[in-house]
């Protein structure tokens, strides 16, 4: 075997499901820019009740995402649906691994339900991933859409969804229940896959928001930074979606960019605090690049400010409409 010489520095204590004692880094103190809300008021304590009462998940708190509480004090959520147990164990994701319990038949009603409550005008359902299912849980996933489009009809429904392990015949049965934003998060740039997403593929998520684009829905993804890519690299991201997802017309239509955030000690380790000018820049890039909404900022998620993302893209598709129908009369004399 050719030998190489003796690291300086051992990240095997920074890696998911090691065992405690290893050698660890201090983890990096926040920046002044990175402040969020703390949970609490009337809108969160409400929310917290319905949840509650119909026994659901949110991926706010399986994920400890640091816009809880400003999300859930003014109405809004992101409800998980085929449990809180994931099948995959990703370097940054602070849902729990292993065997997921047996599959909820019920959850489709309750979370439908739960949302006709709610009243909300816009809503973002995710899961976990079931890969030990034939169809990965799509069949989960079209009758809880339905079942949702029924009791809310006037809600836009926005789902983050898995990539199926590549089942396309499974993805078409979410597409076929019609949701109006589907969204697949690439998470990090291709360099990066084999530490951050060991069991997904670069390729295949751009597969996925292609075949969500050319069947007329909107496309939506979404990436950490500060988990050890490059400025150049999330640039070449961009164009990689657009080139691939662009097979007639528009490509992609929505990206987020946020800081990645260690959850915990048995995480990847953070690499650097990006800084909000640097946001500022990736969203001027992924804009010129072809995205029509780019949310980009340190506490962005993919599901933060989701309902007025939904309102920008229905805007600008509202004014290019108009500018259609006033091209086709210019060139009709009318």
């Amino acid at each position: 075997m050719k030998q190489v010489d003796r690291p300086l520095l051992s990240l095997s204590g920074m890696v998911l499901n090691n065992a405690a004692g290893q050698e660890r880094l201090a983890p990096k103190r926040k920046p002044p820019w990175l402040r969020a809300k703390l949970p609490g008021g009337e809108g969160y304590n409400r929310l917290k009740s319905i949840m509650d009462e119909h026994r659901l998940h949110t991926v706010c708190q399986e994920a400890g995402c640091p816009n809880m509480g400003e999300c859930w004090s003014r109405g809004v959520a992101t409800i998980m649906i085929l449990g809180d147990t994931c099948t995959r164990a990703c370097g940054f994701c602070n849902v729990k691994t292993g065997r997921p319990p047996l599959l909820d038949r019920d959850e489709p009603r309750r979370v439908a339900e739960s949302l006709a409550l709610m009243g909300l005008r816009h809503v973002v359902i995710t899961s976990v991933n079931r890969d030990e299912l034939p169809d990965g849980g799509a069949g989960i996933w079209a009758e809880t859409i339905l079942r949702t489009r029924e009791a809310c009809p006037t809600m836009s429904i926005e789902v983050l969804i898995p990539d199926f392990e590549g089942n396309w015949p499974a993805l078409q049965m979410v597409i076929d229940a019609r949701p109006h934003i589907i969204n697949h998060n690439l998470e990090t740039v291709r360099r990066m896959y084999p530490a951050v997403r060991p069991s997904a593929k670069f390729d295949r998520s751009v597969e996925l928001l292609r075949r969500v684009k050319q069947q007329g829905v909107v496309a939506k993804t979404g990436i950490m930074v500060g988990i050890g890519e490059r400025d150049e690299e999330v640039l070449a991201l961009m164009d990689e979606v657009q080139a691939g997802t662009r097979s007639s017309g528009d490509g992609c239509d929505i990206l987020t960019i946020g800081q990645y955030l260690q959850p915990t000690l048995n995480h990847l380790p953070i690499d650097r605090w990006v800084h909000p000018d640097t946001f500022a820049h990736y969203r001027e890039e992924g804009v010129r690049r072809g995205f029509k909404v780019v949310e980009s900022g340190p506490l962005v998620r993919s599901s933060y400010h989701a309902d007025h993302q939904a309102d920008e893209l229905s805007s600008i598709q509202d004014d290019r409409a108009r500018q259609n129908a006033d091209n086709m009369e210019r060139l009709l004399g009318r």
